[in-house]
């Protein structure tokens, strides 16, 4: 043990711990400085960075034996307060910087080291600092924030009042389409939002800590589970094994369609028989500190026999594959899409075909902040489990009959999440933690260090894709093929629905009357499949926007003008025989149309023997919802102090749902002429919070802001007197006249049939994207060197939130085609080997355009936005590829040994 006082944010502070101890866990866990954040505990994402004597530090790699005595110390907390925010921080809120939040705080005591050093710094000296100190973020796209440096320093100089930073921010009046800033963007700012470690530190002392046992293949049968040593290790309360588990010991799957030929019951909470993935979970030790528990897990002793790991779609699909569940085939779900007229005599006498074949990978969510969750029983005797769940209810039903616990005594709490961007939607340390807290009847806390988040929780599922199209020779589509194989890994949860999307997707956007094809969804050893950003469409629309492209050359014709001949308009469908809610795409192509032959010109010219440049363009389209009849149900309640609070479970992993949330309300409330700061919001909390659904399909503001508009119509209704005038608390008190009001809404669709038809979603999301690349000839190397989209996501309720959408989408984009993969565990298993993109690999200059066309379903007018700016930005990335140097990319991510081998052929 060592003592030594630091200087911390202005005052001494006197420390207590061991030599090995990092600074990082010392400004948390002893000086409860919480704003220091952990998340890849290697120093690669910048969320543990403080001012340490004056320079810049990344203190999780940090030991405190090389801490001088004295050392001065500033974090966030010292930067600025919640009552007296700092320019940085309040630029940051006038600019949206802060969306999950997680990496807000290193990125504000970055930006103040920067700022002490140069008052006036360039874009490209904001730029350089963030990449030089390994600033991470995954929300935001980088942009906002290089735009919220600019305009601190602006302030810090007196070029700027604070006033003037925050202009565009309503005082009063109405706050839809406005920059009116999320209500948790202070304490964002300022790193005084409790994340799940954060309110890990500030449980009861009696809280045990867990860590797994995990298994380090992808396949194997279990021979013996061995914890008597691991038992007697100091501190050790229990290790709970399959055998403590109360109820089924799987997770239900929750089967989508009656002709899949799993049962839903395929993973296991704790495994008992095999292991079906790299990091499954055998054991949770259960210990009185981190410490201890991790060094009994490495006690355990699994006796395992190996079996061949099947680690993608088509080696699943051998005719001497073993089954990996036995009783279920591999393949276990096909689904047909069959539209118009037989495809088999138009390919046969069609002007022009073309077809190719196409992947889109594993690509890893790498949320900055690890998975972590809680669990504890309450004063009435319910389970408790606290998580990163966006799904809640959902959550619950899916591991209730596995714990061996009635529904309706299990409590789901959202943390506040440090982003999830999908892989949340599939449970990962819930029935974990609910588990060892059932086993031990004591508080539980578990938290993932990055390489378990990386290695064990679920990744966008690899797409194999075959795509034929016929078309005549003035370039009119006339019919189109499909055969795809979802590789899901080995456990089905929503793995029908995700193959379904590609009934539904590939080919989006394109009036195409006859449509067959085929897709199964493949039980494989990889990672388990879990929703990502876009959920399939990413997948299927890179194949036909690339084919797209392809087939413009054949004809002879303009990508886009291709694009804009076949589009939706009055009278298409969609490949599930749906028709368009709205018709932009000829819009929005129109507008970019003019930014599309200056990016064409701009690349002939920079173009040298060295850097070839190119342009390249996609239609991106999304549905909101989770097919078919969508429902969610919100609630209001009006408290004596004139205080309205909205509840509802429209969950948070970044995106905004307590803006969505507020604005949605305040304007369904409007006739009222209530106050934006009259409104609270209350999410995410079964025990208080009706079920509005999960946080998937960017249905969230279409469904949820439905229910919320319903609520609040109902609550004027109740309120208003027959004159007009509002009662008060007290007055519908003395009247009998309740206080609380409940809506629903459920959206007017149909789910589609073994065919892929029907009428699956109220409201689509419709984009154009164009990329423009430079490749280096010599290495195959690609940049982007800047994305324009123009979209139309209906009525933009608030411009921050839907803009951080847009940018941070793009930059998963940029990721998937470049760089991101989760092929290799071991290589993949860090945020630089997974190809996370850093600020310098993504453009400052990033363009967006907005058509709001009104929807008719959506709540005033508005659709979702999340998933759309990575449907197909990619796509535009990698024809852009081509048109700068001829190498045609079609198995991403597009890394420069691929590019370099396109061009060497």
């Amino acid at each position: 043990m060592l003592k030594k006082m630091l200087h911390v944010n202005g005052v001494d502070r006197m420390v207590i711990c061991e030599q090995d101890e990092t600074l990082a866990n010392v400004l948390r866990e002893n000086l409860n400085l919480t704003s220091v954040k952990i998340g890849c505990g290697s120093g690669q994402c910048g969320s543990c960075t403080v001012v340490v004597d004056g320079k810049l530090k990344r203190t999780c790699t940090i030991k405190m034996k090389r801490i001088a005595e004295h050392t001065k110390i500033v974090t966030a907390e010292g930067v600025g307060t919640p009552d007296n925010l700092h320019p940085i921080q309040l630029a940051w809120i006038a600019h949206g910087g802060a969306q999950c939040g997680f990496c807000t705080p290193g990125f504000i005591i970055s930006s103040y080291a920067l700022l002490l050093e140069n008052q006036s710094p360039s874009r490209e000296d904001v730029r350089d600092w963030f990449q030089k100190h390994r600033n991470a973020c995954r929300c935001t796209g980088y942009k906002p924030l290089v735009d919220a440096v600019m305009d601190a320093a602006a302030v810090l100089r007196g070029d700027k009042t604070r006033d003037e930073l925050m202009k565009d921010v309503p005082v009063e009046g109405r706050i839809l389409g406005t920059k009116y800033p999320r209500p948790s963007a202070v304490a964002k700012v300022t790193g005084t939002l409790d994340y799940g470690a954060d309110l890990g530190l500030k449980l009861p002392a009696e809280t045990l800590r867990c860590a797994l046992v995990q298994a380090e293949v992808s396949h194997a049968k279990i021979i013996s589970i061995d914890t008597s040593e691991a038992e007697k290790m100091e501190g050790v309360v229990k290790v709970v094994t399959h055998k403590d588990v109360k109820g089924k010991n799987r997770i239900t799957g929750l089967i989508t369609f009656p002709s899949n030929k799993g049962d839903g019951w395929d993973r296991p909470i704790l495994c008992d028989e095999k292991v079906f993935q790299f990091g499954d979970a055998i054991a949770i030790v259960c210990a009185d500190t981190e410490k201890h528990a991790k060094a009994a897990a490495e006690k355990v002793k699994v006796e395992l026999e190996e079996l061949p790991a099947y680690m993608s779609a088509p080696e699943a699909m051998q005719d001497d594959a073993i089954e990996i569940h036995p009783g279920t085939p591999n393949t276990y779900f096909v689904q047909k899409v069959a539209k118009g007229d037989e495809t088999a005599p138009i390919f046969k006498d069609a002007d022009v075909t073309i077809e190719g074949d196409y992947y889109v990978g594993r690509q890893p969510h790498m949320p900055i902040e690890p998975d972590v969750g809680f669990a504890y029983r309450n004063d009435e005797g319910k389970l408790v489990i606290h998580s990163k769940s966006i799904g809640m209810h959902l959550h619950a039903a899916m591991i209730a009959p596995g714990l061996g616990e009635e529904l309706d005594n299990i409590v789901m709490v959202m943390n506040p999440a440090g982003g999830t961007f999908g892989y949340k939607f599939s449970p990962t340390m819930e029935a974990l933690v609910g588990v060892a807290c059932m086993a031990t009847g004591k508080p539980v806390y578990l938290n993932y260090t990055w390489y378990q988040q990386q290695t064990y929780t679920g990744k966008r599922s690899p797409f194999f894709m075959n795509v034929r199209m016929a078309a005549n020779n003035e370039g009119k589509l006339l019919g189109m093929e499909t055969d795809w194989s979802v590789d899901h890994g080995p456990y089905s949860e929503f793995g029908d629905l995700l193959t379904l999307r590609g009934a539904q997707f590939i080919g989006a956007g394109y009036n195409i009357d006859n449509i067959r094809g085929e897709g199964r969804t493949v039980c494989t050893n990889h990672a388990w499949g879990s929703a990502f950003r876009g959920y399939g469409s990413p997948q299927s629309e890179f194949a036909s926007e690339v084919l797209m492209d392809e087939l413009a050359e054949k004809i002879g014709m303009d990508p886009l003008e291709l694009r804009y001949k076949n589009v939706y308009r009055k009278g298409s469908t969609t490949p599930s025989g749906q028709d368009p809610e709205v018709y932009s795409l000829p819009e929005l192509l129109d507008t970019i149309r003019p930014k599309y032959e200056a990016a064409k010109k701009r690349a002939a010219e920079l173009s040298t023997a060295e850097v070839k440049r190119g342009a390249g363009i996609a239609i991106g389209v999304y549905g909101c919802g989770l097919d078919g009849p969508d429902t969610a149900e919100a609630a209001m309640e009006l408290t004596e102090d004139g205080i309205i609070t909205v509840y509802t479970t429209w969950h948070d992993h970044g995106q905004g749902a307590d803006i969505g949330a507020l604005t949605t309300a305040h304007e369904a409330l409007s006739p009222m002429g209530i106050p934006a700061e009259k409104i609270r919001v209350c999410l995410n909390d079964t025990s208080k919070c009706p079920n509005g659904g999960p946080a998937g399909g960017s249905r969230s503001q279409v469904v949820i802001g439905r229910a919320i508009k319903a609520t609040g119509e109902a609550m004027v209704a109740s309120m208003t007197k027959a004159d007009g005038s509002i009662y008060t608390h007290a007055e519908m008190v003395a009247e009998n006249i309740p206080t609380r009001v409940d809506g629903k809404w459920s959206a007017p669709c149909t789910d589609c049939d073994e065919n892929g038809q029907g009428n699956p979603f109220a409201c689509y999301m419709y984009g154009v994207f164009l990329a423009e690349v430079a490749v280096e000839l010599a290495t195959g190397k690609t940049t982007v060197e800047k994305i324009t989209a123009a979209s139309d996501i209906g009525t933009i309720m608030n411009q921050l939130a839907v803009e951080g959408q847009m940018y941070g989408g793009l930059a998963q984009a940029i990721g998937l085609a470049l760089t991101e993969d989760f092929e290799d565990i071991k290589k993949h298993s860090t945020m630089v080997g997974a190809g996370f993109p850093y600020i310098k690999q993504i453009p400052d200059d990033m363009e967006l355009i907005f058509i709001e066309s009104k929807r008719p379903e959506g709540p005033f007018g508005a659709s979702g936005v999340g998933e759309l700016p990575l449907t197909s930005p990619h796509a535009a990335i990698i024809n852009a590829i081509y048109n700068a140097c001829g190498a045609r990319i079609r198995h991403l991510p597009a890394r420069p040994e691929k590019v370099l081998a396109e061009l060497n052929k």
